[in-house]
């Protein structure tokens, strides 16, 4: 029996896709791809900046269609279909990629985890960030073009100093396309929809409102104050929209609290892949800075982003969405914690949001 180990859909220890699909040998396959090498990408987390990175994915697929891509990552269940080779990052991993050699390595973490990675991999070409010798992160200059360096070092200073990322003027997309050689266009989020997609039994009204309540435990300087978020839904609610209550576990507590003092809809908390699924049903999302946020524009769903800690031209909202800052300038720049005397937040108000929910709905 014929076995072309050299095919692009050739894994090895598992049967491949045009096999699992259609019953095909490699001797008869009209899918055979010759592999003509290995790329490595390197993007551990967080789940929100695994899933705005994706956007790489187009621009990589065309300058090398036919070569196999590896992402390790701590969320590869985030990862779309077109990644040949998602890996978990662990030891298993780490084991793996020891015995690789790879054509093109890009890694965009500057942690000194996977700065580590990147050093230890063999590769042909690396880009993006690698371990000096004094054991921090360090930006990989040879072999960059003078604008992939210059791309490469500013990354590494606007993660360095809070003034400098201040200044910064440029999307999150458009520094990682840069480091990379490329110019970003307005290119998507790559995110997969769950098939079957999940079914919920939502309320009916003139559009499906998501309203995600939470930011996780560690950031609760972004966190907008409870008694907004049951004024805004029952607004919501009042003008007719299905408002549905968004969350994970952390925010379980207070969904329920939500839902009992306004009506709104709350379905639960689900796996990822149930919980991308619900997010899909709606018609527009108002979050804080979040994996949900990253979720909603992948899904390419309008969206009303409340921002008070980071800087606003990081975020490439594609003309479906609108940012929202409070009233009082926020003095707690990158900060978990708020150590201001009064809460910012505080002063992003409840018929703010609810204005521009309703000026994204009509297209004003």
């Amino acid at each position: 029996m014929k076995i072309r180990s050299d095919c692009i859909h050739f894994k090895g220890h598992v049967p491949c896709t045009p096999h699992k699909l259609r019953g095909v040998h490699c001797e008869d396959c009209r899918e055979f791809r010759k592999r003509s090498g290995r790329i490595l990408m390197i993007k551990l987390g967080a789940a929100g900046d695994v899933v705005r990175t994706t956007p790489l994915l187009g621009p990589l697929r065309e300058k090398f269609p036919d070569h196999a891509l590896t992402w390790v990552t701590e969320f590869p269940e985030l990862l779309p279909g077109i990644v040949d080779d998602p890996l978990r990052w662990d030891t298993n991993a780490v084991l793996l990629l020891r015995h690789l050699r790879f054509d093109l390595l890009i890694n965009l973490d500057k942690d000194r985890q996977a700065c580590a990675l990147a050093k230890e991999v063999s590769a042909t070409r690396k880009i993006g960030f690698t371990l000096g010798s004094d054991g921090v992160s360090a930006p990989i200059l040879a072999g960059a073009t003078p604008e992939m360096a210059e791309a490469v070092t500013a990354k590494l200073h606007t993660g360095l100093f809070d003034d400098v990322n201040q200044a910064c003027r440029l999307s999150y997309l458009q520094e990682i396309f840069a480091i990379c050689g490329f110019e970003f266009s307005g290119q998507e989020y790559v995110l997969d929809r769950p098939e079957p997609a999940p079914e919920f039994d939502l309320p009916s009204g003139k559009a499906v409102i998501g309203l995600n309540t939470g930011c996780g435990g560690r950031w609760t300087s972004r966190l907008w104050p409870e008694k907004y978020w049951r004024e805004l839904a029952t607004n919501l609610g009042r003008a007719g929209f299905a408002v549905v209550l968004l969350g994970g576990p952390q925010e379980d507590e207070k969904n329920i609290r939500l839902a009992a003092a306004t009506g709104a809809c709350y379905p639960g908390h689900f796996d990822l892949k149930t919980f991308i699924g619900l997010m899909d049903r709606c018609d527009l999302v108002v979050s804080a800075v979040t994996m949900a946020m990253h979720l909603a524009l992948g899904l390419g769903k309008r969206l009303v982003l409340l921002n008070n800690i980071f800087n606003p031209y990081e975020f490439e909202l594609y003309g479906r969405g609108v940012i929202l800052a409070p009233e009082q300038k926020c003095s707690c720049f990158f900060q978990p914690r708020c150590t201001a005397s009064e809460f910012c937040l505080e002063t992003l108000h409840p018929e703010t949001v609810m204005e521009a929910v309703n000026n994204l709905l009509s297209g004003s």
